[in-house]
Parts: structure tokens; C-alpha cells; sequence
């Protein structure tokens, strides 16, 4: 089966030489959820702009479920649901009337059963009959999701969905994101919330000054990458490390109360044996031992400076 959502070469630039989009390649499975993690001004909004058609490509092409974005416009843009950053609702109309209308703007034909479905899901058919200036900001977020998929596309971009919404609401962002998985529908999330990728994205997307720096999944990116780190806590604290234990792999805590020792868990020795004798050589006293798993925040920040990196 090809892949639901083909990128290929695609650059935007703009009259006054910036280039936003630095010839992207990018595909996606239908079904699968890919959250695209980048810095401010990485090019995400861009990318997806780009992508629903809003904005122009310099070169190159999208093809959503086999149809190009510019030559079969219609059909590739009934595929799509977007979720845009901005939310930009009409503040007087009722929360039903509004998700109607987004149906109608595709052509469709009125389907009262579906607008209740996806309110339902969304927590909203309570709120159908109230105006949208009466809900607050997350409720008007799910507004966004519900207009997006009125139409019943089977590719949804969520742009910073999240943004601005309490941890709680966030959370129940999560569920609707992997219910809609389940429904069949591609997902393509770009979010500043790491843990958000980590917790519901199948696959990870970098992106940095308008270039993808990797696109891997995302359990095999923290193996790969993810490093573990050894914290050896200390009964009193130090002011340096002693001359016998200096090594790249270890550091000192602020306030002198630990050391910090990083180690690949892949490797024949992680070295953590002949550390801690050499701990209790120097005359350091133990207090406690505690180990840490890398997060994907930090392979993101390592990849990020690697990709700022001349």
C-alpha cells in the first residue's frame, strides 16, 4: 500500500531570499501518528500550510492518498483536516451550526448522525447549543478538531493543538488523538510539548531551519539515541571532583551533592563497576544510587544543536 502522504523535494522561499522549506522528503503511513518536534521558525507551520494547500511551494510536491495538492487539488484537499494554531471562530454561532457549515464547505451532504458522533467524542454535544463566545479556550480547541473533521477526512494535521491548554485538557487531547488512530485516520502532530510526542506519536519528526534532521520510530530513536545516566549520591557534599575520577562521562552535580555519570546500556561494559570502586578509593562516602533513562526532550535538544551545528 503506498504511503497515505508523500513530500518530495519540496522548498518554499520567499521574495526576499529566506528559505523556509529547504527541499523536505517526508512519507507517512496511513494510520500512524508522527509528531514533528522542531525549535520556533523550524518551518512546521510551513511544511503543513504547504501541504494543505494554503501555501504555494516554490518546487517540489505533495500527494495526499495519491493525489497531487496542485494538479488534483480537489480531491487531495477533501483528504485533509487541519487544526490550525490560531483559533478563528465565528464567536456568535452555536457549536453545532458551525461543524454543519465546515461539512457544507466540502460538498457534503447534511449527516446529523456523524455531527453528533464527533461532538460526542469531542465532549461537546452538551455545548451544541451554546455560542461559541460562551466556551473556553480548550473547549474552542475542540471546536477546531471537530470542524476538521467534519468532513470526515483521513489525514489530520493538528498544529500545536494543545497550545495554551491546562495539563487535564491536554491529557484528554491525548485520548481523542489516539481514538481518531483507532478510527483509522493519519495523524500528523507538530507540538512544543515533548512529553506529548512521547506519550502518543508512533513515529518522531526533527525539523530545524527548514530541513528534516531525522524521521525514525519513536521507541527505536530512544534506544538508538537515549543514554542512561548514573546519579552516585553523596553523604557530604564536594566542591570538585577528585583528580582520580575525571572522565567526559562524569560531572558534578550543582551544590557538589552527587556525581552524574553518563553510559551507553548497548555497550559490552557500562564501566558502572569500576566507578563506584573508585568512588569509595577516593574516600567519598555513598549515600544513595540512582539511575535515569534519557528522555526524547534531551535527544531533541542534542539534535537540534547538532543540526545548528557548522
Amino acid at each position: 500500500m503506498p504511503p497515505i502522504l508523500e513530500v518530495t523535494a519540496l522548498r518554499k522561499a520567499y521574495a526576499g531570499g529566506f528559505e523556509a522549506l529547504k527541499g523536505i522528503d517526508l512519507t507517512i503511513e496511513e494510520g500512524e501518528i508522527l509528531a514533528l518536534l522542531g525549535p520556533n521558525g523550524a518551518g512546521k507551520t510551513t511544511l503543513i500550510s504547504t501541504a494543505c494547500g494554503i501555501t504555494t511551494a516554490t518546487s517540489g510536491s505533495v500527494r495526499v492518498g495519491g493525489h497531487d495538492t496542485v494538479d488534483d487539488y480537489r480531491a487531495a484537499r477533501a483528504m485533509i483536516g487541519l487544526v490550525p494554531q490560531e483559533i478563528n471562530l465565528e464567536p456568535f454561532e452555536r457549536v453545532q451550526n458551525t461543524v454543519r457549515f465546515s461539512r457544507g464547505l466540502f460538498g457534503k451532504s447534511a449527516n446529523p448522525a456523524l455531527i453528533e458522533k464527533i461532538l460526542r467524542q469531542l465532549s461537546l454535544w452538551d455545548k451544541r447549543n451554546s455560542q461559541i463566545r460562551e466556551l473556553s479556550g480548550g473547549m474552542k480547541r475542540r471546536v477546531l478538531i471537530a470542524k476538521a473533521l467534519s468532513h470526515e477526512p483521513r489525514v489530520l494535521f493538528l498544529d500545536e493543538p494543545t497550545a495554551g491548554v491546562d495539563v487535564e485538557l491536554r491529557r484528554d487531547m491525548w485520548e481523542i488523538v489516539a481514538e481518531l488512530k483507532r478510527d483509522g485516520v493519519t495523524i500528523i502532530l507538530t507540538t512544543h510539548y515533548i512529553e506529548e510526542a512521547e506519550a502518543i506519536a508512533d513515529r518522531i519528526g526533527v525539523i530545524a531551519g527548514g530541513q528534516i534532521l531525522l524521521v525514525e520510530d519513536k521507541d527505536k530513536l530512544m534506544a538508538r539515541m537515549g543514554k542512561k545516566e548514573l546519579e552516585v549520591q553523596l553523604s557530604e557534599p564536594i566542591s570538585e571532583i577528585p583528580a582520580s575520577l575525571i572522565s567526559d562521562a562524569l560531572r558534578l552535580k550543582e551544590g557538589g551533592t552527587a556525581l552524574i555519570y553518563s553510559y551507553d546500556t548497548k555497550s559490552e561494559r557500562t564501566g558502572i563497576t569500576k566507578l563506584l570502586s573508585e568512588v569509595a578509593a577516593a574516600g567519598l562516602v555513598l549515600r544513595d544510587v540512582v539511575t535515569r533513562q534519557s528522555s526524547l526532550e534531551d535527544i531533541f535538544v542534542d539534535l537540534v544543536h547538532e543540526g545548528d551545528a557548522p
